[in-house]
């Protein structure tokens, strides 16, 4: 699915309409008032959580791999925005973020393999400033698309050591079937959110 533009462009455009995902919230809840400071929607998607976060006086810098991103997110928000910046990229490409107040990346991280995942982790752990929430759902070993090439399945073991040196506030394992966009499959999920105490 690496690199699948089809796939991202048909799954997007069926996403407008959902409600904002509760981890998104909580990483709000939890980093106060936008003030105009920074956020990273990784994996930005329909630009649902985009918008969500321009409401609440974020600054956005929004990141998708999927071509049509750009008006994609501007028919969610409602057009161009000032505080908004689009960045069409698949992570792959992506060689740097800039520094975050907030970041959250909502069921997209998996999709790269596992030497991507981990050049972007990196970045995405450099863009925290201190005191910055971050906001992640990384998937787990016992998933039924574990094993797919071009995507990253952690362990329990595995998460938390990505997350060493953070002060870790949620850590939700998420072991059920359910459905997907694709049909009903079984997903292992790790909710993280997490603080950058340094």
């Amino acid at each position: 699915m690496l690199h699948d533009d089809d796939h991202w462009i048909e799954f997007n455009g069926v996403q407008g309409g959902r409600p904002v995902r509760p981890l998104c919230l909580a990483a709000m809840a939890a980093a106060g008032p936008g003030s105009s400071r920074t956020a990273i929607d990784l994996g930005c998607g329909a630009g649902v959580e985009t918008k969500a976060l321009l409401d609440a006086g974020w600054r956005v810098h929004a990141v998708d791999g999927s071509p049509d991103t750009a008006a994609v997110v501007a028919r969610t928000v409602g057009g161009f925005h000032r505080r908004l910046t689009v960045d069409v990229r698949h992570y792959t490409d992506l060689v740097d973020l800039p520094p975050a107040d907030l970041v959250y990346a909502g069921y997209s991280l998996p999709y790269q393999d596992r030497t991507s995942f981990d050049r972007v982790w990196e970045l995405v752990r450099k863009a925290l400033r201190p005191g910055a929430v971050l906001a992640v759902n990384l998937f787990g070993e016992n998933d039924s698309w574990a094993g797919t090439p071009g995507q990253t399945y952690l362990s329990e073991a595995d998460v938390r050591a990505l997350l060493d040196g953070l002060e870790v506030r949620s850590f939700v394992e998420e072991d059920a079937d359910g459905p997907a966009y694709s049909g009903p499959k079984h997903w292992h999920v790790f909710d993280v959110l997490a603080v950058n105490g340094s």
